[in-house]
């Protein structure tokens, strides 16, 4: 029988299934009762000194919907607004009441070595599994010259993260932003500087658009937007990219998340190198109980195909992603058509002839195909409304 526990950094996991820090760990109420529902752990949302303002705009959500279902959600709302205080007796009621959850706290101050240190100093006293520097968040905190702003700076990565394991008497993960030119590089100053492991990714920031018929920005507030963080579906490829890097450069462990909304995407995550996984704005569209469908899915697949635990599937697809320069360039595949599925609509014709090749044409009967102008791009394959192409050799 597989099993969904897991270890890390001496951490036990009883899945690999965790709240990301974020509206679902606002308070411990909410994480409470997803603990009662079978996550396996919670980042709680980011704790700051007590005198850090947090005023929210409203509203602070907007969405990209393609048949009624989310594919990009926006938000810009900020850190916790409850005192360390709070955090410091939930931390405790929590653990007395789910000993075997994790509870890691995400952390955040301004670029002063003794608000970062007595944040942490508090914190060990709690009976916290590990802490979660938010260098990332995109929206909000890098006006004021952290979040995101300190994720984009190696110096300031490398300063804070030293300061904080000084002091700190459990792991650290360094929460890194997707918004660089080279996320690898960022991680390897922060791991030289003692961070005992990553998370990946927060937010890419971005800009939901504009209303054409006010002229406004979708996301309103006054008639003004600003940038703001974006997750959700749209964001999984840069996810999957952004961890599959740092596994490439480094053996420490991650905690991968963005765009995680079923079991399939979390177990691409740990193929592509996280230990295990964090998950938050399907859990906002849809609620704490997907934790279910997570959790029975991943065992199911773990069984399927002979894996004990997630162990055996993490990093088993990372050796498979080389440079360009690396690929065969020698294999040539072809598009096969099937004529039964083909609804003779000549759309890929079209796209072939107004993309480059010029490969394809039709009668009333049939696609046919020129292989001496096809490239074998796979274009027509993508583009056919009833997926009746393949590319084969």
């Amino acid at each position: 029988m597989a099993t969904l526990k897991t270890s890390i950094l001496g951490i036990e996991f009883e899945n690999p299934f965790l709240l990301a820090s974020a509206p679902p760990t606002a308070s411990i109420e909410g994480i409470d009762k997803a603990f009662e529902m079978g996550w396996g752990g919670a980042v709680l949302k980011t704790i700051t000194p007590d005198d850090l303002e947090m005023i929210e705009a409203s509203p602070r959500y907007a969405a990209i919907k393609e048949k009624g279902k989310v594919i990009c959600f926006q938000n810009i709302e900020l850190l916790s607004h409850e005192t360390i205080k709070y955090w410091v007796d939930g931390i405790k009621y929590l653990k007395e009441k789910h000993p075997t959850k994790v509870i890691i706290a995400s952390i955040m101050a301004t670029l002063d070595r003794d608000e970062w240190q007595n944040i942490v100093k508090i914190l060990n006293e709690t009976p916290i599994d590990a802490y979660e520097l938010n260098f990332s968040c995109p929206h909000g905190m890098p006006e004021r010259n952290i979040g995101m702003a300190i994720g984009t700076n190696t110096d300031i990565s490398i300063l804070i993260t030293s300061w904080v394991k000084s002091v700190a008497t459990k792991p650290v993960f360094v929460k890194l932003t997707p918004n660089v030119t080279d996320i690898a590089w960022i991680a390897q100053a922060v791991e030289k500087a003692g961070a005992d492991g990553f998370a990946a990714i927060n937010t890419v920031q971005g800009f939901m658009g504009i209303n054409l018929d006010t002229l406004e920005p979708v996301l309103n507030i006054d008639g003004y937007s600003t940038y703001g963080g974006l997750s959700g579906e749209a964001v999984k490829p840069i996810g999957f990219r952004c961890v599959a890097q740092l596994r490439q450069n480094s053996d420490l462990p991650i905690l991968g998340m963005g765009g995680i909304s079923n079991w399939e995407d979390a177990a691409q995550y740990i193929a592509v190198g996280s230990d295990a996984v964090q998950v938050c704005t399907e859990v906002m569209l849809n609620g704490y109980g997907i934790i279910n469908g997570l959790k029975s899915g991943l065992l199911n697949f773990l069984e399927t195909k002979g894996f004990n635990d997630i162990s055996e599937l993490k990093n088993i697809a990372v050796k498979k992603i080389t440079s360009h320069e690396n690929l065969n360039k020698k294999s040539h595949l072809y598009p096969l058509v099937d004529r039964e599925k083909c609804i003779k609509c000549g759309k890929c014709v079209k796209i072939c002839s107004e993309s480059e090749y010029n490969a394809l044409s039709t009668d009333k009967d049939c696609v046919y195909l020129d292989k001496k102008s096809c490239a074998g791009c796979s274009l027509c394959s993508h583009v056919c409304p009833k997926e009746a192409i393949k590319m084969c050799g």
